[in-house]
């Protein structure tokens, strides 16, 4: 795998993206995570996963600057490849944590809502959903998400503003669950996970699809329909406009 690293330890896989400074997700990324899920998910021998990035950075969520270049039809795939990716990861049975080792904006927040438990660095990091002020329309599956942990009303809000969080604020309103330096960061998912890990692993999973049932069945209806919208907004010249200045500043700091 070119965009992730594995390890296995003590029956749990520790997935960390390892795609650049900043972990954008290409279309390859998404890929190679789908297939990855997909196979532990079958793996007997492997009990939960750990989903993680590296310092500073989570992910920073969907490469702009290759998306940018995309034609009609690599952009629609790109999307569609992405949506499934929530769906598999939304519909994954075993423990799955997401220790967040840095900035975690937009689909970057998105990968560790359809974890279990968030344990996030402490430090002058940021998450959420910032798409709007982007250009690009938030799906409706997307927003169920968000709402299935901090509620509705404050998701709705939250999305419209395109309101990014610290640390603090995220953990204040149940966007996270802990924080922790660093350095232990990894420590706390470990210790999180093997507690799950515990109990009876049918029961443990049973319950977790049970209360996911409505998580689950929006995120694997057929999403044309909001696509297209997204797509439409997507060449529309505002949003392009805003794209390309954005990639503008992220490559005149390199």
């Amino acid at each position: 795998m070119k965009t992730l690293k594995v390890t296995i330890r003590e029956k749990v896989a520790i997935i960390a993206l390892d795609r650049g400074s900043s972990n954008a997700m290409n279309s390859e990324l998404v890929n190679e995570l789908k297939a990855l899920i997909e196979n532990i998910e079958q793996d007997n021998n492997i009990g939960g996963v750990i989903l993680t990035g590296k310092n500073g950075f989570f992910t920073a969520g969907l490469d702009l600057i290759e998306l940018y270049d995309y034609n009609e039809t690599e952009i629609r795939t790109f999307w569609l490849e992405f949506l499934d990716l929530v769906k598999i990861l939304v519909s994954f049975k075993k423990p799955m944590i997401a220790a967040i080792s840095g900035h975690s904006p937009a689909g970057g927040c998105v990968l560790s809502l359809c974890c279990d438990y968030r344990v996030m660095a402490e430090g002058n990091y940021i998450i959420g959903l910032n798409e709007v002020p982007v250009g690009i329309i938030v799906p409706d599956s997307i927003f169920e998400l968000y709402a299935f942990w901090i509620g509705k009303g404050k998701a709705y809000q939250n999305i419209l503003e395109g309101k990014l969080l610290t640390v603090e604020e995220a953990k204040a309103i149940g966007l996270i669950d802990a924080s922790a330096d660093i350095s232990s960061l990894m420590t706390h998912a470990e210790k999180k996970i093997q507690a799950f890990l515990q109990y009876d692993y049918t029961t443990w999973q049973q319950s977790k699809l049970n209360m996911r049932r409505q998580l689950i069945e929006k995120t694997s209806e057929d999403q044309s329909a909001t696509l297209d919208k997204v797509l439409q907004q997507w060449w529309s010249p505002r949003t392009r406009l805003i794209v390309k200045t954005i990639i503008d500043n992220l490559q005149a700091k390199k």
